[in-house]
């Protein structure tokens, strides 16, 4: 026998953050029976949950986890909410989660008042191991959250005073040594280069402020070769595509860490644009680094790509298929 039962949104929560919830059209309540293997739907101010006990009890866990967030007024979009529920799944069926460990607690908010948090058992290690080593690898496929995370710490870590700056890089393969010889100026030159690190830093901070942290120095967003010579003190360093670093250019970043200063260093090995005679700097490290104290290693797979329930039924079946093809 099915257990029905109606789950109210506290009365803390604005009016307005109802319909967030529920979605446009109620996608987000058709994403919440997928997800909660539940039937819900929305009456008035009232979400009505109907299914197996044990399921339920998951989904008013979980709305009440929404409504925390809505009480102490930050703000939830429809999509923030639906990857908070991907969020709290995977944390709920993780066989080497904790159960005092809560996977869906907030590692910034940003101006926005939106949480940016770990979504998965592998991106809450990866926010650990950052916090607890001077220097963190996170090695893996694209959209696993690894530099998007490793910002949120750094910024994170600039409102706490634990760091006096925040220094974004990455190298310019197509360019090399050539940058001189592109059109435009210096900034037109590398502003496709770090443009992705620029993106996530305006997701996380009020866009007028960057620009004052920019001219101010206190964020630098600067290609990978304009950091020789230098040594980086009490800061947040964050080298992005670093699969594309050679050696010599690896070791350079690594040896310019000084007192004070974090870095993460973020990497796909899978997808290197280096001419095939050039082995990668991220190769190579986390071959020589494996052992050294204070350095960590995350290693993301493709599970850790959180993606709405039909694109992974998606990648499902496009594996079947060429597997099946591979054998004929």
């Amino acid at each position: 026998m099915e257990v029905k039962r109606i789950l109210k949104l506290e009365v803390q929560i604005p009016a307005e953050a109802f319909f967030n919830v529920v979605g446009t059209k109620d996608e987000n309540l058709k994403f919440f029976e997928e997800v909660f293997g539940l039937k819900i739907f929305a009456r008035g101010t009232s979400i009505i949950a109907s299914g197996k006990e044990e399921n339920l009890d998951r989904f008013e866990e979980f709305m009440e986890k929404v409504s925390s967030y809505f009480e102490v007024g930050h703000v939830l979009m429809p999509s923030d909410i639906r990857n908070l529920a991907i969020g709290f799944k995977l944390e709920k069926e993780s066989p080497k989660t904790q159960k005092e460990e809560d996977f869906t607690e907030a590692i910034l908010f940003s101006h926005k008042r939106k949480p940016i948090m770990a979504k998965t058992p592998t991106q809450k290690l990866y926010v650990e191991t950052i916090k607890q080593n001077d220097i963190t690898f996170g090695i893996g496929p694209a959209g696993t959250g690894k530099t998007y995370l490793a910002m949120a710490v750094a910024v994170s870590y600039l409102k706490q005073n634990k760091v006096n700056r925040i220094i974004l890089t990455r190298p310019a393969v197509e360019a090399g040594e050539k940058l001189g010889f592109l059109p435009g100026s210096l900034e037109e030159k590398v502003d496709p280069y770090l443009r992705p690190l620029y993106d996530a830093l305006y997701d996380m901070v009020d866009p007028e402020k960057v620009a004052d942290m920019i001219e101010k120095k206190v964020i630098e967003v600067a290609p990978l070769a304009f950091m020789r010579g230098r040594t980086l003190n009490d800061a947040f360093i964050i080298l992005d595509e670093a699969q594309n670093t050679t050696k010599e250019q690896m070791k350079m970043l690594l040896t310019r860490i000084g007192f004070g200063s974090k870095a993460v260093i973020t990497g796909d090995i899978t997808q290197i644009d280096l001419p095939k005679t050039v082995q990668s700097g991220l190769v190579e490290a986390i071959n020589v680094l494996q052992d050294v104290k204070g350095i960590g290693f995350v290693k993301f797979s493709e599970k850790d790509v959180v993606r709405h329930p039909i694109v992974q039924r998606i990648i499902e079946a496009y594996n079947r298929y060429e597997e099946q093809n591979s054998k004929k």
